[in-house]
């Protein structure tokens, strides 16, 4: 397999994230790949956040991996500055070849080059297979996440 080259996103990245968001039972439900107009509106606030870091990771021009880090300073644990780690997603072709690995590892070690004190990520209850692999690279079920609709 060709080297895998984790970046930014840029615009024309768009397809193929959204097509990955929603490649699984939940993101079927509430994904639109056939309309990208509100996809490409919420890409143009990432780029303009400096807090927000969307990912992609490219093998050969084709993206096969996507995340967002969001960075937050705070005032809590001592002016402590965070990170959220979402929407991580390997294209079906690469699953199981350790490039969530890789992408989660990316994701903690720019953490750390932003001075985070924590890494934080959340992930549906259904997803049992996520929740060992997130346990396998060391996050543990601390928490319990609560969300409202709006």
């Amino acid at each position: 397999m060709t080297k895998i080259d984790i970046r930014h996103a840029i615009r024309e990245d768009i397809p193929a994230i959204v097509s990955m968001l929603a490649d699984d039972a939940l993101g079927a439900t509430r994904e639109s790949p056939d309309d990208l107009t509100p996809y490409q509106s919420a890409f143009e606030r990432l780029q303009n956040d400096p807090n927000q870091l969307l990912l992609v990771a490219d093998r050969d021009g084709k993206v096969v991996g996507t995340l967002q880090l969001t960075i937050i300073p705070g005032l809590s644990r001592k002016g402590s500055t965070r990170s959220i780690i979402e929407g991580v997603r390997v294209h079906s072709s690469e699953r199981g070849h350790g490039l969530g690995t890789q992408l989660i590892e990316w994701a903690v070690d720019e953490s750390r080059r932003q001075s985070c004190h924590l890494v934080q990520l959340t992930s549906d209850l259904t997803r049992t297979d996520a929740h060992r692999f997130y346990e396998r690279l060391g996050f543990t079920g601390s928490h319990v996440g609560f969300k409202l609709q709006l």
